[in-house]
């Protein structure tokens, strides 16, 4: 054999394994890249799993109030609010409290809500507003408990 072909064998070896190298190269960093994208989708999996069992919210005892009618404090008075709550307690105990208290947190109410407008009320964060005050009202008259939220299940303007 002479030098010359000797060389070109030696190249296109050099060459081959040159591509091999390459070749093995890009599987392994390809395998990487699959393989951390399958741990980030299982911990997203996991997560995603794990978060109902973490948020579990419990509803305190509900106490649903009689539906309320007041005239609003539009011009001409024209506009009515007809209202139906049900108020989430912080304890079993508060619902006895406010059987014995209705006609003090009835007129609590009955002071707040003529005196709205219904450009107040009329939109999502004017019933946020609404609801927050009257919440702050009738925990100021509660003593052994408080009311958590109030659920509207009647708001009608009319």
């Amino acid at each position: 054999m002479s030098t010359k072909t000797l060389v070109i064998v030696l190249a296109a070896v050099v060459l081959v394994i040159a591509v091999m190298g390459g070749g093995f190269f890009l599987m392994w960093t390809k395998m990487n890249t699959t393989l951390a994208q399958m741990q980030m989708q299982n911990a997203a999996e996991n997560e995603a799993e794990e978060t109902p069992k973490e948020e579990e919210v419990t509803i305190g005892p509900i106490y649903k109030m009689e539906t309320l009618i007041v005239n609003l404090a539009d011009q001409g008075g024209k506009r009515y609010l007809r209202i139906t709550m049900e108020l989430e307690l912080s304890a079993p105990e508060v619902m006895e409290e406010i059987n014995n208290r209705m006609p003090q947190l009835r007129d609590a109410i009955l002071m707040v809500l003529p005196s709205k407008q219904y450009s107040d009320i009329g939109s999502t964060e004017g019933k946020i507003a609404l609801r927050d005050e009257l919440i702050a009202k009738i925990n100021g008259i509660l003593k052994k408990g408080t009311v958590t939220t109030i659920y509207f299940t009647e708001f009608v303007v009319q």
